[in-house]
């Protein structure tokens, strides 16, 4: 693997994940402790679950993170800026939008965009980051190049590949396509079947700058290990 990173920069670009319905308290709890103890860059829950990771995590660096319109984007864009604002009254400062994706398929580029700007307006006021999530795999190459132009063009501030909850997750190719689209200034989040500190390796050399995993503890210390035997 020629890209080469440190277990604590690899931590920094995680968002420690937790999406699953059947999430408990004791759970939530659990995630929010490994973010502290690796420093991970946010921990990634459902908007229920946001005021609690604010406050278990208060002080700690580690931002908190949701979901919007999530995981089908096919609320309407009213309900998606609502549950933008609520989210952030709640203390998250990362939002993780779905993408309009049947208005994508449909080439109607300009309820895309719209619906996009509609929570990034919101986002930022708020000094939140937005991130979209296309969905790759639902995607042609055509279509992940026009998604990733209108999140642009809808000011987001990343363009995330996948919910975890589609058909198939990231990419290394889909993540060199994004990145070649957006260029260096817009955030790329690789996203969904990243389970090892290899699987991490490729979608950073591939471009990304943000991962999501719900194995962010095994990756950073298959990190350490790594860095423990090169000396």
């Amino acid at each position: 693997m020629s890209t080469k990173i440190s277990a604590e920069r690899l931590a920094a670009m995680i968002d420690h994940t937790l999406l699953k319905p059947d999430a408990t308290y004791a759970q939530i709890a659990r995630l929010c402790e490994e973010a502290h103890i690796y420093h991970f860059a946010s921990v990634c829950v459902n908007p229920v679950h946001v005021r609690r990771c604010t406050e278990s995590l208060k002080g700690s660096g580690v931002a908190v993170c949701t979901v919007i319109g999530f995981p089908l984007g096919a609320t309407s864009t009213e309900v998606k800026v609502f549950e933008a604002q609520r989210a952030i009254e709640d203390g998250a400062s990362e939002l993780d939008m779905v993408m309009n994706i049947g208005a994508l398929k449909s080439e109607d580029g300009e309820a895309v965009q719209r619906d996009i700007a509609a929570v990034a307006q919101v986002c930022h006021t708020n000094g939140a980051l937005l991130k979209v999530i296309i969905e790759t795999a639902l995607l042609t190459d055509g279509e992940k190049e026009r998604a990733c132009r209108l999140a642009v063009a809808g000011e987001a501030n990343f363009v995330k590949t996948s919910t975890g909850f589609g058909p198939g997750g990231a990419t290394a190719e889909d993540i060199a396509l994004m990145r070649w689209v957006v260029g260096p200034h817009i955030g790329v989040k690789a996203s969904g079947g990243i389970r090892t500190y290899n699987d991490a390796l490729r979608m950073i050399a591939a471009g990304a700058n943000r991962i999501g995993a719900s194995a962010g503890v095994r990756i950073v210390q298959q990190a350490q290990s790594a860095e423990a035997m090169s000396g």
